[in-house]
């Protein structure tokens, strides 16, 4: 592994390429890549940096992202077979068709989505925005929430605004219920429940802090308490120790464990990455018409204030 490692660092190098991995991914890819994060996170910073390459370790939706934000350079996703579920949901024809019988609809769609469903859309959000966002649409505005009903669950309660919901969900987050929830506090009575919004109501509920992978740095960072349950995909645990190993960070309940998985986001191996160094491929390419309108949602949605 040392002399993979030692390779792939070479070939960046030679490539002027720098490596993006998403919080989820395995920790010997975190431990190499450049710049760890949540998916729009790495999407920003692959816009503002300099290489002409970026090699995005993460789904073909946080890829595409990446490739729409930094048209001029050269975006490779190192398995295209690297996909989610979530995103799959939802499709740009079947949102045309909503948005035929909802013409007066403002489309508010999750960056865990195609590059066509974006371009569909109004304007994106992320799952650390998304409160913000919907707050800074009119009250009177019909607003579609796409693709994640859990995530337009927790905006509605939170905003008090009531949205059409597209019915899809992650199947990892969707998986946990909250008697899973229950049985992971009652074995940890000491620990604070720090939940995804993409969780159904019943397990945000119940949580301390509902929050992105980003905001689960911060939640952690700005508490006292010492141990913490993470209800998320289990790739999370590794760098929250890393960024804190003064603090015990716990999964749920150990008969969803193998649930709290996400296939697609384990499946990039250090060879793929070494491999697509070497190829420069693939090439993860949006169409220009489409790239234009999906870079307008999510611009629109980087003007919103944070706060």
């Amino acid at each position: 592994m040392h002399d993979l490692i030692k390779s792939i660092n070479r070939l960046k190098k030679e490539r002027q390429a720098i490596l993006l991995a998403h919080n989820y991914e395995p920790p010997e890819i975190q431990d190499i890549a450049d710049i760890t994060g949540d998916s729009l996170g790495l999407s920003v910073d692959a816009a503002r940096l300099k290489n002409p390459v970026i090699v995005f370790c993460g789904v073909r939706f946080m890829a595409e992202s990446a490739a729409i934000l930094a048209p001029d350079k050269k975006v490779i996703l190192p398995r295209l077979e690297c996909g989610c579920g979530l995103a799959d949901t939802a499709e740009a024809t079947a949102l045309r068709k909503m948005l035929r019988e909802k013409p007066n609809a403002m489309v508010v769609t999750y960056v865990n989505s195609s590059a066509e469903v974006k371009a569909e859309s109004d304007i994106c959000c992320t799952s650390g925005n998304a409160v913000n966002v919907v707050r800074s649409i009119p009250n009177d505005q019909e607003i579609i929430f796409v693709p994640d009903r859990n995530l337009g669950a927790y905006v509605q309660e939170q905003t008090g605004r009531q949205m059409i919901l597209w019915d899809g969900a992650c199947p990892v987050h969707d998986a946990i219920r909250a008697t899973d929830i229950i049985k992971a506090k009652k074995a940890h009575p000491k620990a604070l429940l720090i939940v995804h919004p993409e969780c159904r109501p019943e397990v945000t509920k119940l949580a301390d802090g509902v929050c992105s992978t980003g905001g689960m740095f911060d939640f952690v960072k700005h508490s006292t308490a010492k141990e913490f349950i993470i209800a998320t995909e289990e790739g999370m645990l590794y760098p929250l120790r890393n960024a804190h190993p003064d603090r015990t960070f716990q999964r749920v309940a150990k008969d969803v464990q193998n649930a709290m998985i996400c296939p697609d986001m384990k499946m990039i191996s250090l060879l793929d990455i070494h491999n697509a160094l070497e190829k420069l491929e693939p090439v993860i390419t949006v169409p220009k018409e489409i790239a234009d309108r999906a870079r307008l949602a999510l611009e629109r949605m980087l003007a919103v204030p944070r706060h």
